[in-house]
């Protein structure tokens, strides 16, 4: 009877004790007050209106916790393997392209304990081993009104159709190879991306070749900004934020949301931070619906927490990529495949810029 009696006495004790522990259980945005006083975290990114707008993000995060929030960058690779190998590392939460996260993952980049961090308003298939993302921006191919009328393009395939859509298109060529690109290439030439080897990189860049001579490889945001503003372009592969621009100052020009393609930084705790939980408690903080909102509102990129609720005019609002539709519509590249093969799509994509 003694024995029953303590058994009903200790199931009893972990019934009770359950609330305690689902209470436990990180909600994105939350943080204890006071928690990390005392403590410095360092938080690295690219500077200028992005990294002023995730400070303002983070606000909430420093005052409440009393942490001393540090911010550094740019964000370099070389700089962070350099600490990581002296056993030095002096970033605790780094902002990253979206590549390095999966390339680095596990040696310079922590494998993330997701039991750490609220994750459920993420849009699907965006959370990484090593990453989760920092906001979301897409690519997207903007058409010339005038030139297509009644019969516009629908998709990336209208784009690689030069005979029913005739007319210059301009691609960025701002740095390393589009993987999203080459893939809907390498579909318009009947092929499927996710079956996709090392040969048929090449048949996608030859894709490209063959949209024709005067096809305009841009090189800087500002400048795909300017082909849409001139209609010097028919057809405008353009991020985003430089689309809305264009739109805004009189473009008259309409996205294809089609298949856009999915692009996002990412957020990273390196190997070998003094304080793993402290640094948790910032990424976790940062994904929280209203820290999101005020980036959003500060920088004009997507939040990546579905419940934000950014307070933006209605010219941000058609370009922002977090609405169940937009969701749905999103394309997003092989990054396991891109990894494996970067050295080889980065030397036929030159070859293709350099016009060979």
């Amino acid at each position: 009877m003694k024995k029953f009696a303590r058994a009903l006495a200790l199931t009893m004790a972990c019934a009770l004790a359950l609330p305690v522990f689902a209470q436990e259980k990180p909600v994105a945005g939350e943080v204890k007050e006071g928690s990390l006083k005392g403590k410095t975290l360092t938080f690295v990114s690219y500077g200028g209106i992005y990294q002023d707008g995730q400070v303002a993000a983070l606000k909430e995060f420093v005052d409440k916790s009393g942490v001393t929030l540090l911010n550094d960058g740019p964000t370099e690779i070389a700089k962070l393997k350099a600490q990581v190998d002296a056993g030095n590392v002096t970033w605790d939460v780094v902002d990253t392209a979206d590549l390095p996260p999966y390339v680095h993952c596990g040696t310079l980049f922590q494998k993330l304990d997701l039991s750490k961090l609220d994750v459920s308003k993420i849009p699907p298939g965006q959370v990484g081993e090593c990453s989760v993302p920092a906001m979301n921006y897409g690519v997207v191919l903007m058409y010339k009104n005038e030139t297509y009328k009644d019969n516009p393009p629908k998709s990336w395939a209208d784009f690689f159709d030069t005979e029913k859509f005739p007319g210059i298109r301009a691609i960025d060529g701002s740095g390393d190879p589009v993987g999203g690109l080459i893939e809907q290439a390498f579909k318009a030439t009947g092929g499927d991306p996710k079956a996709m080897t090392p040969e048929d990189i090449e048949k996608g860049i030859q894709k490209l070749r063959d949209l024709g001579p005067d096809t305009i490889y841009w090189k800087t945001g500002a400048e795909s900004q300017q082909l849409a503003e001139s209609g010097e372009a028919d057809m405008v592969m353009m991020w985003t934020g430089r689309a809305m621009t264009a739109v805004k100052n009189g473009a008259k020009y309409t996205p294809v949301w089609q298949d856009w393609l999915v692009v996002m930084d990412q957020m990273t705790i390196p190997v070998g931070v003094k304080d793993t939980d402290a640094a948790y408690a910032l990424l976790n903080a940062y994904l929280g619906a209203n820290a999101q909102a005020i980036l959003t509102e500060k920088t004009s990129y997507t939040p990546i927490n579905m419940d934000a609720k950014p307070k933006v005019d209605d010219a941000t609002a058609a370009f922002l990529t977090s609405t169940p539709e937009r969701i749905a519509q999103g394309y997003q590249q092989n990054i396991p495949f891109w990894v494996k093969n970067f050295d080889l799509a980065a030397e036929k994509w030159t070859a293709l810029l350099s016009g060979n």
